[in-house]
């Protein structure tokens, strides 16, 4: 397998990673479909509307209808959630990467590459509470995991962070997203909040988590 290196963004890299945010990202549906047929606020609602059904139509056969609708509509609610989110991020600072992360003096775009190839991204940008940096835009290539590059591409912020005297950096990842929180968790960064991105994500049982990580205290480079 070939070696990678990891290096500043170039406006080649563009597409490249533009479709690899958006790949890790829709690759995770199926896992938080999963997550929400286990979470226990909806299978009380699944429950409840089998019971509905059932005391409505005094048999069983449409309860069991119903469910199995309830459940297929679920899946596009699942996708759509994913899906707005990408596109959000296609049309923000993925829109214009160098102008969101390369040309402002406290922000930076990696990418991680294989064999000419680019496998993996991380971008860094101030946060909104002074003194902090956000790390964003993580992704590795689902075939190149487990090579130890997400763990490099968050090692390489925490230096950015730390040569610039920032006092901490800060990220958010998704419920579902288990391998990203030990990733992060071994980086030392610890869980401190949790949240519904938006009213579907409420009614989907999905969260998502933020995390922090201080660093060792130094002046501020302007």
């Amino acid at each position: 397998m070939a070696q990678y290196r990891i290096r500043p963004y170039q406006d080649g890299d563009y597409e490249a990673a533009r479709t690899l945010f958006a790949c890790g990202i829709l690759e995770h549906v199926p896992a938080t479909y999963r997550h929400l047929l286990q979470a226990g606020r909806a299978q009380l609602a699944l429950l409840a509307l089998v019971a509905a059904v059932r005391a409505a139509a005094g048999c069983w056969a449409p309860a069991l209808g119903a469910a199995v609708l309830a459940l297929l509509a679920a899946w596009p609610l699942v996708r759509s959630l994913a899906t707005s989110y990408v596109q959000e991020a296609l049309e923000t600072d993925l829109r214009d990467i160098r102008a969101a992360y390369v040309e402002p003096p406290d922000a930076s775009f990696w990418v991680a590459e294989a064999g000419g190839v680019l496998v993996g991204t991380v971008a860094a940008v101030p946060a909104p509470e002074p003194g902090v940096l956000e790390l964003k835009r993580m992704s590795v290539r689902r075939d190149q995991r487990g090579r130890g590059i997400a763990r490099v591409l968050v090692r390489e912020v925490l230096r950015f962070a730390e040569a610039r005297g920032y006092g901490a950096v800060v990220l958010s990842t998704s419920v579902v997203q288990v391998a990203a929180q030990r990733l992060y968790e071994g980086q030392g960064f610890r869980r401190v909040g949790a949240a519904s991105p938006s009213l579907l994500g409420s009614l989907l049982c999905f969260q998502i988590f933020d995390y922090r990580r201080e660093l060792p205290a130094g002046p501020r480079a302007e």
